[in-house]
C-alpha cells in the first residue's frame, strides 16, 4: 500500500503523517487489496478537513471529514472508509454468488 500525504494551507508534520499512518493501517489489514491512498489535508479558517481516496480493485473510494482538531478528522474518516470498504467488500461477493 502506497500513502500519499499533501497539505493545503498546512504543513505536513512527520506527528501527523504517523498517525495517519498508523490508522491506514488498520485498513490495510482487514481489507489486504488496496493499493494507493491518497490523502489531502485543509485547513479552512477554523474547520480541519480531510479528505482521502483509496484505489483498490480497480475501484476509487472516497471520504472527507470535517473536525475542529486535525486527529479527530483522521479518526472519522477512517470511520467513513471502514463502512464504505465493507460496503464495497459486500457488494463484490454478492457479484459472485
Amino acid at each position: 500500500m502506497q500513502l500519499q500525504f499533501v497539505g493545503k494551507n498546512i504543513d505536513v508534520t512527520p506527528a501527523l503523517k504517523s498517525f495517519a499512518t498508523e490508522k491506514m493501517k488498520l485498513l490495510e489489514k482487514r481489507f489486504p487489496r488496496i493499493t494507493i491512498v491518497n490523502v489531502v489535508f485543509h485547513i479552512e479558517h477554523k474547520t480541519q478537513i480531510v479528505e482521502a481516496t483509496i484505489h483498490v480493485d480497480g475501484t476509487e473510494i472516497h471520504a472527507s471529514a470535517k473536525e475542529d482538531d486535525m486527529y479527530k478528522a483522521i479518526d472519522a474518516i477512517i470511520d467513513k472508509l471502514m463502512g464504505q470498504m465493507t460496503k464495497h467488500k459486500e457488494k463484490t461477493i454478492e457479484n459472485y454468488r
